[in-house]
């Protein structure tokens, strides 16, 4: 049996489950890959705005079992409620075992006080007209799965991968001010409310930064998201890190333990790593 990495809080968020663009593999092979103590769910796990009984993959539901699994085994499991999946703010407050559904929620850690919420609080968008966000979610869904073709063919080419998304939202002015936005929004609640931590997902913008005004300052931390970032937040020796699939995968592991679904440039990778690791033991 591999040798799972022990880390005290592992969060993530923006899975979407239920769509095309959800990378359900590769965050199975990163949930395999970890012990956390506590994994909290930061919103939109499931899609439940585009949900389709047509598309919903065996590697998806293997998702959802495997966080249950972890449940079961000791894990404390929070699932904070997001726009995509805000059909499940009805079961707020309630408890299934040691999986927890809530709104937000506010916890100490070593004498810091940590605030998660998902975000989506704060999107005008959402708030005032859910019908225009939900035709966004269907045009970003489009264009993910269009992503994919482009990138199959990159790769039959021996180019690298590209996202289109991503380079939308780093070349609108318009995004560019919406997220930082977001940011400072946030920031100033948690400086406000005194918390030294906040934690959201919802812009699917992995982050992790120091942030003040005159009233003094908080860390602000972003999980990302399982569509194009790859990307988690775990918190272990009293600090936080931001785990990227695409960069911190040392070991070989896999999803469901399979071999046949890792990229044969991944194994090389993995198994040149630990050839190093070998060679400056001897």
């Amino acid at each position: 049996m591999k040798k799972k990495r022990k880390v005290e809080i592992a969060v993530i968020s923006d899975v979407h489950l239920g769509t095309f663009g959800c990378h359900a593999k590769q965050l199975l092979t990163y949930l395999n890959s970890i012990d956390p103590k506590k994994l909290i769910l930061n919103g939109d796990i499931i899609d439940i705005w585009q949900f389709s009984k047509r598309y919903f993959p065996p590697a998806h539901l293997k998702v959802i079992k495997k966080i249950i699994t972890m449940a079961a085994n000791g894990t404390e499991v929070i699932y904070i409620t997001g726009n995509h999946d805000e059909m499940l703010r009805k079961f707020s407050d309630s408890q299934i075992g040691k999986i927890s559904i809530v709104d937000k929620y506010v916890t100490e850690l070593d004498g810091k006080t940590a605030w998660f919420f998902h975000g989506d609080v704060f999107d005008v968008s959402i708030q005032n007209a859910k019908w225009l966000a939900k035709l966004g979610g269907y045009g970003y869904d489009l264009l993910i799965v269009i992503n994919r073709f482009v990138n199959w063919c990159l790769v039959r080419l021996g180019r690298e991968r590209y996202s289109l998304s991503k380079k939308i939202k780093n070349s609108v002015k318009g995004a560019i001010k919406y997220i930082n936005d977001f940011e400072e929004v946030a920031t100033d609640l948690a400086i406000e409310n005194g918390y030294d931590y906040v934690i959201c997902g919802h812009i699917h913008q992995p982050k992790m930064i120091i942030k003040g005004n005159k009233n003094g300052q908080t860390m602000y931390l972003n999980s990302g998201d399982w569509v194009e970032n790859f990307t988690a937040l775990e918190y272990q020796f009293k600090r936080w890190k931001i785990y990227h699939y695409n960069k911190d995968k040392l070991s070989p592991f896999f999803a469901d333990e399979d071999i046949k679904e890792m990229e044969m440039k991944d194994l090389i990778a993995a198994i040149t790593i630990v050839d190093q690791n070998k060679k400056k033991l001897d």
